[in-house]
């Protein structure tokens, strides 16, 4: 059963349990709603990548930021087909492709629509990042056939002027709604480790988990601190504290994919580990995230194998309902 009314006590009293308390309770959670030992995997490809107008504090892509980051047109179809049939051939069910925009023109719109439609032929669950949208643009992308839009809340209210000042947190609850609105799966988490405070990763969940209903995919990153990023010298985040995150996410949306997404190169495997404990059953594959690395797919097919993990397969029949 999904609720919509947490508030910031409930958060963060789960927060502060005993770790084998809390962890206990998130796997028991997991167990009700999901295989305890089956893992999505999905690919990210940067379709487009630099030179984007947005001023995010963590990201290489910022024109604002002093990286050396070289900036790359929109890719080419084949270039974009070969990308997802890899993809697949590896192990992945869902491709994602990410474009550096501050929000897509129409024009843009219509290449990646054809990008859609061409990864979906591959028989892949699809999912697109473009920053931010129009109600007729999500509408549009929902009769392309896209599974998932992705469009994450980064922090919380209170810490998100610290880190963006290009468009506000109600931007992106606004985006989320055109998606949500239209039918699409909503792919929407954040990232830890960017200087906040405890309760700014409660004010985070609980903005996600009240929505009026849950993101179908929660991505959790670890801040991934780039050389020339005005967060490239932020204190590394308590890899506990990070598992605690990810534990409570699964108490707040027990129906909701939680992925484990960038920043999992600085991870051990001890720690994965505990995420996957804790209830994450999510995460990306592949030696790249957008603009960062990733760790190589034979270090986590390794990791699986240890963990005794499967990994979920492409559905031979058509959907009839998605999953995130």
């Amino acid at each position: 059963m999904q609720r919509h009314d947490w508030s910031v006590e409930e958060i963060g009293d789960l927060f502060g349990l005993p770790f084998n308390d809390l962890l206990f309770q998130a796997q028991t959670i997991h167990r009700r709603h999901f295989d305890a030992n089956q893992v999505q995997v999905s690919t990210l490809l940067s379709i487009k990548t630099g030179a984007c107008p947005e001023d995010c504090g963590y990201c290489s892509q910022s024109a604002s930021s002093d990286t050396t980051l070289e900036r790359e047109k929109l890719l080419p179809l084949d270039e974009v087909i070969s990308a997802a049939r890899a993809a697949r051939e590896s192990g992945s069910t869902r491709f994602c492709m990410g474009a550096a925009w501050r929000n897509p023109t129409d024009k843009n719109l219509d290449r990646v629509i054809e990008m859609i439609d061409a990864v979906q032929g591959l028989g892949m669950e699809t999912c697109v990042t473009l920053g931010m949208l129009t109600q007729p643009q999500a509408q549009r992308l929902k009769e392309s056939g896209l599974d998932y839009y992705n469009h994450n809340l980064d922090t919380s209210p209170e810490f998100y002027g610290d880190v963006i000042t290009t468009r506000t947190f109600q931007d992106r609850l606004d985006t989320l709604a055109y998606v949500r609105d239209a039918g699409i799966n909503v792919c929407s988490g954040g990232i830890l480790g960017m200087g906040e405070q405890r309760r700014d990763r409660v004010r985070l969940l609980q903005e996600l988990a009240n929505q009026p209903s849950h993101p179908e995919s929660v991505p959790i990153n670890m801040l991934v601190k780039v050389e020339g990023t005005p967060l490239e010298n932020t204190d590394a985040l308590d890899p506990l504290e990070f598992v605690r995150t990810i534990a409570v996410a699964r108490i707040l949306m027990p129906e909701s994919y939680v992925r484990l997404s960038a920043g999992r190169t600085q991870m051990s495997d001890e720690t994965q580990a505990l995420c996957f404990l804790a209830g994450a059953n999510s995460m990306f594959y592949g030696e790249r995230l957008l603009t960062t690395d990733n760790p190589e797919e034979s270090r986590d097919q390794q990791l699986f194998q240890r963990l005794g993990l499967n990994m979920e397969q492409i559905e031979e029949e058509p959907k009839v309902c998605c999953h995130g």
